[in-house]
């Protein structure tokens, strides 16, 4: 089963948390802390695999989580750091932020990597917290909080050299004819639901791939059909073989055929409608008298665009075909990225801080630096405690609160955590 899309949650581990420990050995009455750090939480991985050719996968499994670190122990040992959570994709794999819709990775060779959930890091032990004023902490960070997303993932096939055109015009044909790839050939459209693809080997070791893309027609810009499903698919071909059905077994005139389907790449992609077109003049055995391959070629010549009369059932025409296909492979040259706009990322002047109430009344604090020292805190530990008391202080959170209002027994919450407020 060809799949393409998925969504899938994924969460990095929680780093180890701290150790709490002091040297115990004998004629040494105050050896002082020697408690180690935690270990690094694991990071969630998705790795592009070659040997993988579709996302169908996630279909049955959509909830990926890494370990957590392992604690800290006594004598300043570290926590074993947990191992990465590599899940393997298909090459052309792109993924999104299902929150943001913004692009994470695009991954397009093999072996390619991209870090969707970065692992915790592990609490320091208390070793980390002696002073000359408190050379015997009792207290040690916790673990970071690991990260989670959910996860949009769209699969582009790689692929050459992409078959275009409507339906039934002998597309998957070709690529029988030209590959050992077996797509299925009826006599009905929208035979072919899912791109298939086919390594084509030329004389002298020379190959490439090539993609039958399912039938385009009208209206598929705006999703007619399965419209966006297939258009996404030809965006990463260099070439296009626009196949044409000149017979008019279809009823369908052939010039008409084409001009439809590159105004649907046009509306869908500027891009796409300047891809490298070469067209193939299909099921010439059935001709007989028709000049609608001469009106064709009148047509392609006026238009610039080179016509290769062929036969998919009988291989006529098709080594012609594939050797210039070959040719403009060679001399292939990547469109430039587009420059026109220029995208300018300008700091935001957000605070630190943010403090609004939710619907029990309570008073809520937001930010990334008071959110991470809340989680690594160990409120059960009175030392502890009164650190976070003292940044608490010094981040000025009481002027804050006040700032919006708060009085003496409402409730603050960050994150999971409860208090009363007090001046």
């Amino acid at each position: 089963m060809f799949i393409d899309r998925a969504r899938i949650f994924v969460q990095s581990g929680k780093g180890g948390d701290g150790m709490s420990s002091f040297r115990r050995e004998k004629f040494v009455p105050n050896g002082g802390p020697n408690g180690g750090d935690g270990g690094q939480g694991g990071s969630v991985i998705l790795v592009a695999d070659k040997n993988v050719n579709t996302l169908v996968d996630f279909r049955y499994r959509r909830l990926f989580k890494a370990k957590p670190g392992g604690k800290g122990q006594g004598s300043n040992k570290f926590g074993r750091d947990a191992e990465d959570f590599l899940i393997p994709v298909p090459v052309g794999t792109v993924v999104k932020d299902e929150a943001t819709d913004h692009v994470i990775a695009d991954l397009s060779y093999d072996g390619q990597q991209a870090v969707v959930a970065k692992g915790g890091r592990g609490g320091r032990g208390n070793y980390h917290f002696r002073t000359s004023a408190n050379r015997a902490p009792t207290f040690a960070e916790m673990g970071e909080p690991g990260e989670e997303y959910w996860l949009r993932m769209e699969l582009k096939v790689l692929a050459d050299v992409g078959l275009l055109g409507y339906p039934s015009v002998g597309k998957s044909s070709i690529l029988r004819q030209v590959s050992a790839a077996e797509p299925e050939v009826a006599a009905y459209h929208f035979t072919t639901l899912n791109p298939i693809l086919g390594v084509v080997n030329l004389s002298d070791h020379r190959s490439f791939v090539m993609a039958d893309i399912p039938g385009l027609i009208e209206g598929a810009s705006e999703g007619v059909g399965l419209g966006h499903d297939f258009l996404r698919h030809i965006e990463r071909t260099k070439i296009l073989i626009h196949v044409l059905d000149v017979s008019g077994s279809e009823g369908r005139d052939s010039i008409e055929d084409f001009e439809k389907i590159n105004s649907e790449l046009k509306k869908y992609n500027e891009r796409l409608s300047r891809k490298l077109q070469i067209v193939a003049a299909n099921k010439i055995d059935l001709l007989e008298d028709s000049d609608n391959l001469e009106r064709v070629r009148e047509y392609m010549n006026a238009e610039g665009q080179e016509v290769f009369p062929i036969c998919a059932a009988t291989g006529e025409g098709i080594p012609e075909l594939l050797e210039r296909v070959w040719t403009l492979l060679q001399e292939y040259a990547a469109e430039p990225e587009q420059t026109e706009e220029v995208v300018v990322y300008k700091a935001e002047n957000k605070p630190d801080f943010e403090v609004h109430r939710d619907d029990t009344g309570a008073f809520v604090i937001t930010g990334p630096r008071i959110e991470k020292l809340a989680a690594m805190t160990n409120f059960t530990d009175d030392q502890s405690l009164r650190r976070f008391q003292r940044i608490w202080r010094y981040m000025e959170l009481d002027k804050l609160l006040i700032k919006n209002g708060i009085k003496d027994g409402d409730t603050v919450r960050i994150n999971d955590m409860e208090f009363d407020f007090q001046k």
